[in-house]
């Protein structure tokens, strides 16, 4: 088993609705944000974190193949249909316990996800029209029978239209099926598209869009839009 090569995968992340990510507040904030974006500690931007991204991916991509469970998948699974390229692109967790054998197939983890900050001609943009980087939304629970507005609370989220840089690496093994690791790479970017990021997916938030995606450098956006995650091979 040899290290073939690590292909980079860059696109233009871009929000079609909000998008909530929360910061994990510890905090009340009375008469403010109830609940607040996750932000850069050094220049207080929004970003995306790569477990963000990674956790939402994987999850789609285990109910894609029909064996999804309470804990991810492991080596156990990976006779399962679908499952084996999903454990060699994302791992196997600490507990999992596979034998020579398995752990041989399985190999290392392939991708690697990185945090995705946002677009530095967007930022630029904005504050040049004296905009903020994000908003608050405003939400309320409803009484069934009055019909009145109760319990309002303030969400801070990235508004519609923002723009991240995303960034995703994939090994590549001298023994790895090419083109069904990367195929499912994109499916799952597909898939993202299809459902939502973040909180609140339910209720619009989260709705992303990839654009101008490339695999080391080469526009790969036709390959990536022809993707049906859905077909039946």
């Amino acid at each position: 088993m040899k290290l073939k090569r690590i292909i980079l995968i860059e696109a233009s992340l871009e929000l079609k609705t909000g998008l909530y990510i929360g910061a994990g507040d510890t905090e009340m904030h009375i008469g403010g944000i109830d609940r607040t974006v996750i932000k850069n500690t050094i220049n207080n931007e929004p970003y995306i974190p790569g477990s963000s991204l990674k956790g939402k991916m994987r999850s789609l991509l285990e109910w894609r193949s029909g064996s999804v469970k309470a804990m991810p998948l492991g080596a156990k699974d990976k006779e399962k249909d679908g499952v084996l390229p999903i454990l060699q692109l994302f791992g196997m967790s600490g507990a999992d316990q596979p034998d020579e054998a398995a752990a041989m197939e399985i190999g290392p983890t392939r991708l690697a996800f990185w945090d995705c900050p946002l677009d530095k001609e967007w930022v630029e943009g904005v504050k040049a029209d004296n905009m903020l980087l994000t908003e608050a939304k405003s939400e309320n629970s409803i009484n069934r029978i009055s019909g009145t507005a109760t319990n309002p609370r303030f969400t801070e989220r990235v508004p519609a239209g923002a723009r991240f840089t995303f960034k995703l690496s994939l090994k590549q093994l001298d023994t790895d099926d090419e083109d069904l690791l990367l195929d499912t790479v994109l499916a799952g970017l597909r898939l993202l598209q299809l459902d939502n990021l973040g909180g609140s997916g339910s209720r619009g938030y989260g709705k992303i869009a990839f654009t101008n995606l490339k695999l080391d450098g080469q526009d790969a956006q036709a390959r990536f839009d022809a993707i049906k995650p859905f077909a039946v091979n």
